[in-house]
């Protein structure tokens, strides 16, 4: 519509325009108009029947009048900000688009019904009318259109609050430094997520948000400390749910030990050290892997000792070595067995006796020691390929 018609013109077309006489006798009609239908809205919708009394009520009937005016090309032009607000309250109000809808359709009912009765007594014709008509109802969709807009821009900005408000919970609970019990239980009323009784960290070698979405529970899921991260509230069921969301995503992920809230940065460390396990599309639980957790929590530990232990090997070239320590560790694992050696590796009996007979040259008295046989288990689960 060109921003000089009015909305009757708009409808009416240049043949058919109400006359002044006509517009005059709707203009008449216009405060007496308002106050029936915030009356109608009052008694027809439900979410509206206290919320219109007292001021608001009369707010209400205000921006009504308003609303008709321009309809009549009174007043100042179109303000869509108006009835972006008003979807926007109702959003903040907790209240779905539904009333407002409705409002707006009752509204346009018992306009078109008064305004019609002031345009036939004005001798409007009935072409007039139902132009009169069609404008009433395309100015009332754009109306609720505008309301629908401002709805939109609640929802987004209250999806960027909450997301922002549960990111700082996130760093909270998760952070090196523990907050105190009164800040995170302000945090969690923020984010609008209850603080659980217990929960459970999940570490993810790729983007949280698909496992988050895969997983059972309202999570908190994002960035902390350069981990990429999902705490799961009450979790039950935690690690079938961790594994087939692993493989249905193609990712790895560490899953931590179900704790109390203030040990969940434990619970993060130690999925952290178990994601370092599992191959792709797989998920390790901790609980399950505490061997290999704890040695993982220890790198420079076990990093001296493998040197130490496997000094020995030294002098052999990198093909020996590898074969020697392959033998070995399965030597070890196996208690002496050369016939499970064998068939572990893949190689002959006769291989195997020539690659311990050369160990026992090297190591000499070691491999009968149960302390230096204990270092070189620890070691050897870390090495390459083990």
């Amino acid at each position: 519509m060109n921003s000089n018609q009015t909305w009757l013109s708009y409808a009416a077309g240049t043949n058919t325009r109400l006359d002044a006489q006509a517009v005059d006798a709707i203009r008449a009609e216009l405060p007496a108009l308002a106050d029936e239908i915030v009356d109608a809205i009052q008694r027809e919708v439900a979410e509206y029947s206290d919320t219109l009394r007292g001021d608001y009520g009369q707010g209400i009937r205000l921006g009504t009048e308003q609303a008709l005016r321009r309809f009549i090309g009174e007043g100042d032009g179109e303000s869509p900000a108006v009835y972006r607000g008003l979807g926007y309250g109702e959003h903040q109000a907790g209240r779905s688009l539904d009333g407002l809808q409705s409002a707006y359709r009752i509204g346009a009912r018992v306009a078109w019904r008064r305004m019609s009765r002031a345009a036939a007594a004005a001798g409007a014709s009935a072409e007039a009318q139902h132009h009169l008509a069609e404008a009433m109802f395309a100015y009332i969709d754009q109306l609720a259109a505008e309301s629908v807009d401002g709805y939109a821009e609640a929802q987004l900005a209250r999806a960027g609050d909450q997301e922002r408000h549960r990111s700082t919970l996130l760093a909270l609970l998760l952070g090196a430094r523990a907050a105190d019990e009164e800040q995170l239980a302000l945090a969690a009323t923020e984010a609008a997520w209850p603080l659980p009784r217990r929960l459970a960290c999940l570490v993810v070698d790729g983007e949280p948000g698909p496992v988050a979405r895969r997983v059972s529970g309202d999570t908190l899921h994002g960035e902390v400390e350069g981990t990429l991260c999902v705490v799961m509230p009450d979790p039950a069921g935690l690690p079938r749910e961790a594994v087939a969301a692993a493989r249905r995503l193609g990712v790895r992920i560490g899953v931590g030990p179900t704790v109390a809230v203030e040990e969940a940065r434990r619970s993060l460390r130690w999925a952290s050290l178990a994601v370092e396990l599992g191959a792709p599309a797989s998920a390790v639980c901790a609980e399950e892997h505490l061997a290999d957790v704890a040695l993982r929590a220890a790198p420079e530990v076990v990093r001296t000792l493998r040197a130490r232990a496997l000094s020995p090997l030294a002098g052999e070239s990198e093909r020996s070595r590898m074969r020697l320590e392959d033998t070995l560790r399965a030597w070890l694992r196996h208690r002496g067995s050369q016939r499970a050696v064998a068939d572990e590796l893949s190689v002959h009996a006769q291989t195997v006796r020539y690659r311990v007979r050369r160990l026992r040259e090297l190591f000499g008295d070691a491999l009968a020691d149960p302390d230096r046989r204990f270092e070189l288990e620890i070691v050897l689960r870390e090495a390459p390929g083990a």
